[in-house]
């Protein structure tokens, strides 16, 4: 089949990676001049399974009201007349149930299992580097209270089959030495060994030219204008490219693969799905051998960000912010993450050419992904990962294809559109 792919973020790379080794022809649609530019060039480097309790649960409620007038709070909701933000928060209190939460948590369990094992078998086949380390992913608290509520979403995670094991104060600071600055404040954690770290734009970049090498068509610097629907198909896609020219584009399947951007395009064919821009921040931190930042990856509870050795920087990245799709990078909440990545690594790299970003990641209120065939017969979708869509490329994009190719997908896993 002639398969068009619409986003070449990190989904829609393995996406279109998977679909050609399939056996399908493959093109790719991007609006920006590579690949990865967007909300996959600077997240937080984590393949964190053991990320599966969704901000949706039963203690989110009262947290997003004592964080509402926070200008650095990890989940900061800035109320705007916009419906698809009211409908959104709606959403996300339903969500919050503790057995929608319970439910959700299986799903990105599996998921993100599955996907785990996915990377690293492409890992294997293409030799792809991307400065990943296999060190696992350290998760800790310096709040007793919270470290003793987290402790049921733990055992949920372990009984779907994540080995995620509760450590001590102690045994975090063996975990990761460089830990030992605030070795007293800590209260216990949780590690998971099997997850790992790595920079999802390098890998990408990357597999998108190994993609192109192998016959996948990438059309980049071109922006989508419009789904064109005829019946209970898509019967084309309108573009155009940098010079303004519009193009009409025909496939047998459309894969849609566009973020937090999705309901732009899907809600004039009538697919209406909850998908809202959730924006994150990053700082990057050079740092070399006269500096001490962690190797091992680690998640910061208390303040909701994830910090990665990639290469010779540290990625300190969180925080999400409901503003719409306004990507301007707002300081005080890049001053946030520089504050708390030094005060936990006094040494942590150089202060002095520290680089930040803002990327808008596509947020469900559960924060399950739309994984699965939508409301026209050749039209697919993958997308609203969240702050899980580097964790969960791999796996969403083989499943798909074998969606697409009408194959049974391996993972366990409630599709979208299925019956």
């Amino acid at each position: 089949m002639k398969i068009l792919v619409l986003g070449a973020g990190v989904i829609g790379v393995t996406s279109a990676w998977y679909l050609r080794k399939a056996g399908h022809d493959v093109v790719v649609v991007e609006r920006q001049a590579e690949a990865g530019a967007e909300a996959s060039f600077a997240n937080g480097g984590q393949i964190s399974v053991s990320h599966a309790e969704p901000w949706a649960n039963p203690s989110a409620p009262m947290q997003v009201l004592k964080w509402m007038f926070k200008e650095d709070a990890p989940l900061l909701f800035r109320p705007r007349l916009d419906w698809r933000q009211i409908r959104w928060g709606l959403n996300f209190l339903k969500e919050c149930t503790s057995a929608r939460t319970l439910a959700n948590i299986e799903q990105l369990v599996h998921l993100g299992l599955y996907s785990r094992e996915c990377l690293r078998e492409l890992r294997a086949a293409t030799g792809i580097q991307y400065d990943h380390l296999e060190k696992g992913i350290l998760h800790y608290f310096t709040d007793a209270a919270e470290f003793e509520r987290a402790l049921g979403a733990a055992k949920e995670m372990r009984q779907h089959g994540l080995e995620l094991e509760l450590i001590t104060a102690e045994q975090c600071v063996q975990i990761e030495p460089a830990l030992r600055h605030i070795r007293g404040q800590l209260a216990g954690g949780t590690f998971t060994a099997r997850d790992e770290s790595g920079d999802a734009f390098k890998f990408t970049r990357d597999l998108a030219h190994m993609a192109a090498r192998d016959g996948v068509q990438f059309r980049y610097a071109t922006t989508l204008r419009k789904l064109v629907a005829g019946g209970d198909a898509i019967d084309s896609v309108v573009i155009s490219a940098s010079n303004g020219k519009e193009e009409v584009l025909r496939a047998d399947a459309y894969l849609l693969c566009l973020g937090s951007y999705s309901p732009l395009l899907l809600g004039p064919v009538g697919v209406n799905i909850a998908v809202y821009p959730l924006k994150g921040y990053s700082i990057t931190i050079p740092t070399g051998p006269e500096h001490e930042a962690p190797f091992v990856s680690l998640t910061d509870h208390d303040y909701k960000i994830a910090m990665s050795r990639l290469g010779d920087r540290l990625r300190v990245a969180g925080t999400a912010e409901l503003n719409g799709y306004d990507t301007s990078i707002n300081r005080v909440r890049c001053e946030m993450l520089v504050r708390r990545a030094f005060e936990v690594f006094p040494n942590a790299g150089d202060r002095g050419r520290i680089e930040y970003w803002a990327g808008l990641r596509p947020g469900t209120p559960g924060n399950v992904p739309y994984l699965g065939r939508a409301r026209y017969r050749n039209l697919y979708l993958n997308t609203g990962h969240g702050t899980l869509g580097w964790t969960n490329a791999c796996g969403s994009a083989q499943a798909i294809a074998d969606l697409i190719g009408g194959r049974r997908p391996q993972l366990g896993f409630r599709f979208y559109g299925a019956a």
